[in-house]
């Protein structure tokens, strides 16, 4: 007769509910995009863009339009490659919480032998009694890890967001400012075929229609050079967007947006961005994780490996035999204490990075709201002041020169002092406008970004 050995829980309620904790262990319907979405739309300003299906109808509509920073930043949630590697990535950290949720197979044994009682045969099924008792905590410390992905792939999003952001107003900018030094270049070659043609005729000196030619020389490297940054930062852009072939013919503004009225008050900002920065909210819930792990830690560092099953052997020559067998793995070398200690350590390391998570924050909103102040504080001084005492100037200088007061070099020299005013204006409106979406990554996301 054959022997038989089988190894399953003790119980067929405890095998019920094996079964069951095994089969509740099942993807969600949206694999954690409704909670990734929530985050970002709260952060981004650009609500529902990472859960739009609008497709090429979608896009194609929106850069039907000149764009502004909010469908600049609309388009790039929506279109951008990288932000749909990170998306995908949820994918893989919610299969190991799937995992987590579902016991090994179980194992299947088959043996025979022949001897002077007859023919024996072994056959048993065993199954992972250890990982039952330890899913509870590995499901948990995997739905952590998840929550942590969640809050990763939104990150990624407010990260794109500034980014684009950035980019965006550092092509209008260039835009604006090749606009501008396109007409410098035509002043220049005004002035230098008037001094040329004034030194020819003997009213100009030699040494002054050379400076005049030198404007003008400068005029021309200068708007090539302004012609680059304006294709170097659109491509920037364009690579943001997610944008190829017939679509990178978006328009861009000629000019960047007006400042507002006031700046924003400093308010409670440091508090916000304890609350809201998802750096922190990250560097949370990795100790709480660390901290699950050291209690499963814990819990395994005796009993690594425990089946329990139940046998039954008959053979030829002698009655059925009843009973159980049990292994496991017997601390005689390693009784844990090493495992234990990494992750006492780990978890001290986890509390120390979230300290210093929100002191490197609370630090960085307050340096990002100093910036915003001051590069506001500029633009306008540069607006309400600068700028307009440059054109008071022009103006009283044509009025010289039309009144024969002023000579021509008067004139020019001033021309090329406008250029100089006039491109540090848009200089500084374009740094308003980045150091406020600085300020915003501040608060909202994980700090600065890395500039390209």
């Amino acid at each position: 007769m054959p022997r038989f050995t089988k190894s399953t829980c003790l119980t067929p309620l405890a095998l019920a509910a094996v079964l069951l904790l095994s089969g509740c262990a099942s993807f969600s319907a949206d694999g954690g995009m409704q909670a990734v979405s929530a985050l970002a739309d709260a952060r981004t300003g650009a609500p529902d863009a990472l859960a739009d299906k609008g497709g090429e109808e979608k896009l194609a509509a929106l850069l039907a339009q000149p764009l502004d920073a909010d469908s600049a930043v609309r388009i790039a949630l929506m279109n951008n490659h990288g932000m749909k590697v990170a998306l995908a990535e949820l994918g893989a950290s919610e299969a190991d919480l799937v995992q987590a949720g579902r016991l090994r197979n179980p194992g299947l044994s088959f043996g025979r032998s022949h001897g002077s009682h007859g023919n024996e045969i072994d056959r048993g099924v065993s199954f992972d009694l250890a990982g039952l008792l330890t899913m509870p905590m590995r499901v948990n410390i995997e739905r952590g890890r998840f929550e942590q992905a969640k809050l990763q792939a939104a990150g990624s999003a407010v990260q794109l967001a500034s980014d684009t952001r950035r980019a965006y107003f550092n092509a209008v900018a260039a835009v604006q400012t090749e606009q501008f030094m396109q007409r410098a270049l035509l002043s220049a070659e005004a002035g230098a075929e008037l001094a040329t043609r004034l030194q020819q005729a003997g009213n100009w000196s030699r040494l002054d229609q050379a400076r005049q030619q030198v404007f003008y020389a400068d005029a021309v490297g200068d708007l090539a050079r302004a012609r680059h940054q304006a294709t170097a930062t659109r491509e920037h852009l364009t690579r943001l967007l997610g944008l190829w072939g017939k679509q990178t013919t978006f328009t861009l503004p000629s000019r960047l947006p007006d400042l507002p009225a006031k700046p924003a008050e400093a308010g409670n900002i440091e508090a916000q961005a304890m609350e809201q920065r998802l750096d922190v909210q990250r560097a949370k819930l990795d100790a709480h994780a660390t901290a699950s792990a050291l209690g499963l830690s814990k819990v395994t560092g005796f009993i690594n490996v425990l089946d329990v099953g139940y046998t039954n052997k008959s053979t030829s020559e002698a009655p059925r035999e009843n009973g159980y067998e049990v292994s496991l793995e017997l601390p005689l070398f390693d009784w844990g204490s090493a495992r234990n200690a990494k992750a006492q350590a780990l978890y001290e390391q986890s509390l120390q990075r979230t300290a210093g998570t929100a002191v490197r924050a609370r630090s960085e909103v307050r340096e990002a709201y100093s910036s915003y102040r001051t590069a506001y504080d500029l633009a306008r001084h540069y607006r309400d002041e600068v700028v307009p005492l440059r054109k008071t100037i022009s103006h009283e200088v044509l009025l010289r020169y039309n009144g024969m007061l002023a000579s021509v070099f008067e004139l020019l020299a001033d021309a090329r002092e406008q250029v100089a005013s006039v491109n540090g204006a848009i200089d500084t409106q374009r740094d308003f406008w980045i150091a406020q979406t600085e300020l915003q990554g501040a608060i909202n996301g994980s700090g600065p970004a890395n500039k390209e």
